[in-house]
This record gives C-alpha cells, sequence and structure tokens, in this order.
C-alpha cells in the first residue's frame, strides 16, 4: 500500500523558514517523480513544487520562485521543501503526491497518491 506522510508544518512569522518533509512507502521511490502542492482558505489546490525522478528536472509556481527548494534524498525515500521568506500568502495546507511518469510536472492531474496535509501558517 502506497503512503505518503507529510510533517514539518506549523506556525512561522513572516520572514521566517520552514522544511517539509514528505516520507514515502509502499513504492520504489527513487522511480517516481514528486510534488507538493498548497490549498490555500476559500482557494483551489495548486501545485507549488515538482521534481522529476532524476531530479533532472523542476518546475516551481511563480509565486515561490527564489524562495522554496525542492529535494528528493532517494535513500531516505523522502522528498524536502525547503520554504524561505515565507509570506502570509503562503498560508495553505500543503500536500505531497507521486507524479504518475506521464506528462508534466506542472499538472495536478499527473500526480496521485496524495499525503493527508500538513498546516502552514504564516503571521504577519
Amino acid at each position: 500500500q502506497v503512503q505518503l506522510v507529510e510533517s514539518g508544518g506549523g506556525l512561522v512569522q513572516a520572514g521566517g523558514s520552514l522544511r517539509l518533509s514528505c516520507a514515502a512507502s509502499g513504492r520504489t521511490f527513487s522511480r517516481y517523480g514528486m510534488g507538493w502542492f498548497r490549498q490555500g482558505p476559500g482557494k483551489e489546490r495548486e501545485v507549488v513544487a515538482a521534481v522529476s525522478w532524476n531530479a533532472g528536472k523542476t518546475y516551481y509556481a511563480d509565486s515561490v520562485k527564489g524562495r522554496f527548494t525542492i529535494s528528493i534524498d532517494n535513500a531516505k525515500n523522502t522528498v524536502y521543501l525547503q520554504m524561505n521568506s515565507l509570506k502570509p500568502e503562503d498560508t495553505a495546507i500543503y500536500y505531497c503526491a507521486f507524479h504518475s511518469g506521464y506528462g508534466s510536472l506542472q499538472s495536478q492531474d499527473n500526480f496521485g497518491d496524495w499525503g493527508q496535509g500538513t498546516q502552514v501558517t504564516v503571521s504577519s
């Protein structure tokens, strides 16, 4: 059974940093790309960042470029999202998911096996 578990969320002041982790089990991690997504209050879920299975390609939403970094540790079956210079508008539930292996990293439609999410709250 495939399972993704996110952690690392919390409350932080604007300008601060957090590192989210997503631990995977039940699947050969190194063969799949991964993505981070978020859903803010009253908003639709959006792609934040994604990485191909060999880390050769990455995608970042314009709103997080230069502030967030996605990385994979295949030995630990874990994908990370380092978030710096956080803003109140980054407040959301953050989810991770596996890329299907087909299609671009930019579309949520190409991801599945979602985790339960971790809450990130940025105070002004």
